[in-house]
């Protein structure tokens, strides 16, 4: 008997020691690839290196633009489900934290029916009365090897990540508004530029004609312009239907319907630019920016915790804990009954189950790490593609931009020396196509800069800092 007291002892001094701080890893944030703190490569003329500032679409200076993307963080459908997790999740995380305290229990009832009692002559005599009776439970598990202190950990962490998550969908709600409102404006533009290609194909078309009539002009020379001007019309119902599509997908992100598009935004007839190179800054600041990396890191943290819980199961729980109850039946008076002690739980020597929980969680925290270090590499990626994309859209356009203008005297000297007999009919309308093509090309190129420059602002994760209203 002296031996198994021994033995027991034993145990509990162990635990107690391992009490001394919470069992299972403690959690180190995993450091960024070295490299991360140069610019990045692909930064060009386009990018300069000061930091993004944290309402960046403020940088295109349009007050109408700041407005829409106050609009949508207000009202925004996607915003209001991430901020309902939210809210859930810290829910769960309260339910946690009271497991640090003590849980009571009250039980109290009150109940009339018959009871039977012995007459003293072998028979029973029906009794009817009154029971009273009620009772007290505390209870409270003693954290000793911090299973209770590593949930916490955890639940703090998924808090943490789901918060990451809801600030992501903040960035894709300013980018997609502004995308949405700048590509709305870029196509009034390119609207503009075809009505304008449409005027011009139909004067050559017009005077062809008069000119076959009087015999200057063949049939041939009728027909081409006409496929000119068909040409340049086909293309105006796909602007106006991209146009009017982007204003819907405005209205969808403000919490509005196809039919309440703003109307500041279906009047604006050009793109706000900016007047500067876009702030990228480094890779260690998008690291540290990014929400969806802030996310997997949260992620691992919590699943790094878990690994305590689990690890907690393998040892023996010990709660404390107290009752009373009383009991009254029909005239006579209460009892009471009081009871105090510890309890100890523990599935030894069959510990199989919680070894192989052990194993999930460390297997988990392993996939959670690799999504992180992936992520990195993700996003590291992402923002090289999109400033290669922007660079390239860049060079593009200044080509187009000459070629416009090329287009445009050619087309002004091709008019003049048709009118002075140098040129044929057929020279004219060539320098006519060449304008209408150039012109739509760069209007074209416009609306794809633009979206190139958005790809840029989303994948620098810019804008979700929180507001006070936020909070």
């Amino acid at each position: 008997m002296r031996d198994h007291r021994s033995a027991l002892l034993s145990a509990m001094l162990s635990v107690l020691l391992l009490s001394a701080c919470a069992i299972g890893p403690d959690y180190v944030r995993p450091s960024a690839p070295e490299k991360t703190a140069t610019p990045f490569v692909s930064g060009g003329e386009v990018a300069s290196a000061v930091s993004l500032p944290e309402e960046w679409w403020r940088l295109y200076q349009d007050p109408v633009l700041d407005q829409l993307v106050q609009r949508a963080f207000a009202a925004n459908v996607d915003l209001r489900i991430a901020a309902a997790n939210l809210e859930r999740e810290r829910a769960v995380l309260s339910e946690a934290d009271i497991a640090r305290f003590p849980s009571t229990q009250i039980s109290a009832g009150r109940t009339y029916g018959d009871s039977t009692s012995s007459s003293g002559q072998g028979s029973t005599l029906p009794d009817r009365q009154r029971t009273t009776t009620g009772g007290l439970t505390v209870s409270w598990e003693v954290d000793l090897l911090g299973r209770v202190r590593r949930s916490v950990e955890a639940a703090h962490a998924d808090v943490e990540a789901v918060e990451a998550t809801r600030d992501a969908v903040r960035v894709t709600v300013a980018a997609e508004t502004t995308r949405n409102y700048v590509a709305a404006c870029s196509l009034a533009e390119s609207l503009v530029a075809t009505e304008q290609s449409i005027a011009i194909t139909r004067q050559t078309l017009d005077l062809m004609q008069q000119q076959e009539r009087v015999g200057s002009a063949s049939r041939f020379d009728v027909e081409r312009a006409t496929v000119t001007l068909a040409n340049t019309e086909a293309g105006l119902p796909s602007l106006q239907a991209r146009r009017q599509n982007a204003l819907f997908a405005l209205a969808a992100l403000l919490g509005a319907t196809p039919s309440e598009v703003p109307a500041e935004a279906a009047a604006c007839a050009k793109a706000p630019a900016l007047s500067a190179p876009i702030p990228v800054a480094d890779g260690a600041a998008l690291l540290r920016r990014r929400p969806d990396l802030r996310q997997a890191e949260r992620k691992l943290a919590g699943d790094t915790a878990r690994i305590g819980v689990a690890t907690a199961d393998l040892y023996p729980r010990i709660s404390l804990g107290g009752s009373t109850n009383y009991a009254r039946s029909g005239g006579s008076g209460g009892d009471w009954t009081f009871g105090v002690g510890p309890a100890l739980s523990w599935s030894f020597p069959n510990i199989g189950v919680a070894r192989a929980k052990v194993k999930q969680s460390e297997a988990q925290v392993q996939a959670s790490l690799a999504s992180f270090d992936g992520s990195v590499l993700s996003a590291l990626r992402e923002v090289e593609q999109t400033l290669t994309t922007l660079n390239a859209e860049q060079r593009r356009r200044v080509s187009l931009e000459q070629a416009d203008r090329s287009a445009r005297v050619a087309y002004d000297l091709a008019e003049a020396r048709y009118r002075a007999g140098s040129i044929s009919q057929i020279e004219r309308l060539a320098a006519a196509q060449d304008r209408v093509a150039a012109q739509s090309t760069l209007a074209e190129s416009e609306v794809s800069l633009n979206a190139a420059r958005v790809d840029v602002f989303k994948a620098l994760g810019g804008g979700w800092q929180a507001t006070a209203g936020d909070q």
